[in-house]
């Protein structure tokens, strides 16, 4: 490849520094610094039953979160983080600044989850994104490429693999040609010793408590490259850099050391946006918190650099500033002290003698609203609007059962068990589920046998289930769902002789139990095995929505006769649900069904499907047979959940164990 360098030069960014409000609001509705709800809305995010931690968080349950991780298995803490970085407008300007910021918010990203050797767990992934062969564009590449690979070898980290995408250029029939601004999407992936220890950039209600700036590099705000730029049509001249990559080591590694120290009550990073956004995004996930702000002692008297600069740093919320503060200074870090957390909707911003008043909640709405006009275009019936004025008044709230500890020896669970107990279980499962591994384990956990029973072992007469007690439809894509809402599952049933005779024996015995999740639940009802003498037959549809619908919400147990789930009547409890057809249409009056399981709210998104009388969740009369949509095999762990008892960080497990072992108890008394 032979290129020459052109010169470019854009001009500076100008601003009017006391329209400083009305910025905020405009970046806030970018697409690159708003919500983004409406992509993590319609995806799976609960899957495996291994996922530790994903986009949302706070009891609001938005996507803030920096860092993903997921379990490595289900018996002890040590998981797999994961992290992008990229920075498109900053390569157009520096190609090598650039390559080097794509890096750095990768990096600060994945720092907030304890990495089990520091940086050094780190390995990077390059996606190279360029349209070579245009004048001056591999020279560009070349230079973002050798800056990439430089910055990397200085911090000890590896990019041992990645994906060239070269011919970025879309030509026109009229003459026209567009180049694709060059750029490296980073993705990091490292080892976690303990997930248990992620910080989230959701501040913690502790009044008083202090906020703490870290720059990564000795910058001087520089608004190339930004949002900011972007709201007001221009790129810029200068870009924030990395100059001192043994500055930013130290920097990681003693982010690293706090967060091992759970000293740390929360941390988010700047990036798209700016400081301001990432003030913003840590009072989001929650309605009772605020900041006062003093931006007075950071370096440039200029407050909209301070506010909107994309210059790398981090934000961390802590209880002792004096200690935190002496911490860094002897390990040369600067580190400011920029203010305290206040138990309000408001932030004040003082920078010298300027004083800037916000109301947190008025902001919140604004950085939502983009995201309701995009999920408006995949979102049936007007309830993209409803989300929008429902989801800060859904806030996750809890009621344990009143003799829960917590503990895995209250309901004798042997985590390390190995031996045969002779209470057997069986999963059902059909080509494309994908809910049998997590389902199995808590059935295992509970202390039975699990036998994995695929459809063709009952369709041959391989298997069946004579010597099974308890059998789990599970949840997943049964044959891609492209027959509907389990049907085809169904089908091979009521279509296969030895099959339909062997779930007519099962269900025909008085010592068996029966669960249907998600998928499962669909082909239960679809079956007819929960309700069988009413004059009208319930059934399974289309969310309301018309789309897939992921979350992490309340569920309320009412008094109910079911043996998995009578012992928790009164509880509310967080559950995840991922379902395309989960609405429960019941046609008979509420009182005619053994309801065992509500959405708390019955509002959208609360109630994710529009499921008549909120139900999540039915019965058989007998309390053998249960279906629900929910995945209650997701949540048996509490870090399972997307967010958690704040009072019960001890528990071993969490209440929806209870569902199982009370299966196992009900079986080992039958014999």
């Amino acid at each position: 490849m032979n290129d020459s360098h052109l010169t470019e030069k854009y001009k500076p960014i100008e601003y009017n520094p006391e329209m400083v409000l009305y910025y905020i609001e405009q970046v806030l509705q970018l697409e690159s610094v708003g919500c983004k709800d409406w992509l993590t809305n319609k995806v799976d995010r609960s899957v495996t039953g291994k996922v530790a931690k994903q986009q949302t968080a706070g009891s609001i349950q938005l996507p803030l979160n920096n860092v993903a991780v997921v379990a490595l298995d289900f018996n002890n803490f040590r998981g797999i983080a994961s992290s992008i970085g990229h920075a498109p407008a900053s390569s157009l300007i520096d190609p090598a600044a650039g390559s080097k910021l794509s890096i750095a918010e990768a990096l600060t990203n994945i720092v907030w989850a304890p990495l089990a050797d520091g940086i050094k767990s780190v390995s990077l992934s390059a996606n190279w994104m360029w349209p070579c062969r245009n004048n001056g564009e591999d020279a560009r590449l070349y230079d973002a490429v050798s800056a990439a690979s430089e910055f990397a070898l200085q911090l000890g980290i590896n990019i041992p693999t990645g994906k060239d995408s070269l011919s970025m250029t879309q030509k026109y029939p009229d003459g026209k040609i567009v180049l694709s601004p060059g750029t490296v999407i980073i993705s990091a992936a490292a080892e976690v010793d303990d997930f248990r220890k992620v910080v989230e950039p959701v501040l913690s209600p502790i009044e008083n408590s202090f906020i703490i700036y870290i720059p990564l590099n000795k910058g001087n705000f520089c608004l190339g490259g930004s949002s900011f730029g972007q709201i007001v049509g221009r790129l810029g001249d200068h870009v924030p850099n990395i100059t001192d990559p043994s500055y930013f080591l130290s920097v990681f590694n003693s982010i690293q050391t706090l967060i091992k120290n759970n000293s740390l009550l929360a941390g988010h990073d700047v990036s798209s946006g700016g400081l301001i956004t990432t003030l913003l995004e840590m009072c989001f996930g929650r309605n009772d918190t605020g900041l006062d702000i003093d931006l007075t002692k950071l370096s440039n008297n200029d407050i909209i650099r301070k506010l909107f600069s994309e210059q790398p740093a981090v934000v961390i919320q802590i209880y002792d500033a004096d200690a935190t503060i002496k911490y860094f200074n002897t390990l040369g870090i600067s580190a400011y002290i920029i203010g305290k957390v206040n138990i309000s909707r408001s932030m004040t911003i003082t920078n010298n003698q300027e004083i800037v008043n916000i109301d947190i909640d008025s902001l919140r709405e604004t950085w939502f609203k983009t995201s309701y006009l995009l999920d408006e275009k995949q979102t049936a019936k007007g309830l993209a609007k409803e989300r929008f004025r429902n989801y800060k008044n859904q806030e996750l709230k809890y009621k344990f059962p009143v003799n829960f500890n917590g503990t895995a020896e209250s309901y004798e669970i042997n985590m390390k068990r190995r031996k045969s107990t002779g209470i057997r279980g069986a999963i059902i499962r059909e080509k494309g589920v994908n809910g049998d591994r997590e389902m199995a384990y808590s059935m295992y956990l509970s202390g039975m046998d699990v036998k994995d029973v695929h459809m063709t072992d009952l369709i041959s007469g391989r298997e069946t289930l004579d010597d099974i007690n308890m059998i789990v439809f599970v949840g997943g894509f049964s044959n891609s769902d492209v027959l509907g809402s389990a049907k085809g599952w169904a089908g091979a049933f009521l279509y296969n002789q030895k099959a339909r005779e062997t779930l007519d024996r099962f269900y025909s015995r008085n010592d068996t139990l029966s669960l249907g999740v998600c998928n499962g639940c669909q082909v239960m009802m679809e079956l007819g095995l929960i309700v069988k003498d009413h004059p009208k037959r319930p059934f399974m549809s289309f969310n309301e929505s018309h789309k897939f619908e992921s979350a992490f919400l309340n569920v309320s147990i009412p008094e109910n006769k079911s043996i998995m789930l009578g012992s928790l009547a009164g509880s509310r409890l967080g559950i995840w649900v991922a379902h395309g057809e989960g609405k429960f249409n019941l046609p008979l009056n509420e009182d005619r069904y053994n309801i065992v399981l509500k959405f708390s709210y019955s509002a959208y998104p609360g109630n994710p499907n529009g499921s008549d009388y909120n139900v999540a969740g039915i019965c058989s009369d007998d309390g053998r047979h249960l279906v629900m949509m929910p995945h209650l095999e997701r949540a048996i762990f509490p870090w399972n959940w997307a967010y958690y008892h704040e009072e019960r960080k001890s528990d071993q497990i969490t209440p929806w164990i209870e569902a199982f072992v009370n299966a196992r108890n009900w079986i080992q008394a039958m014999k």
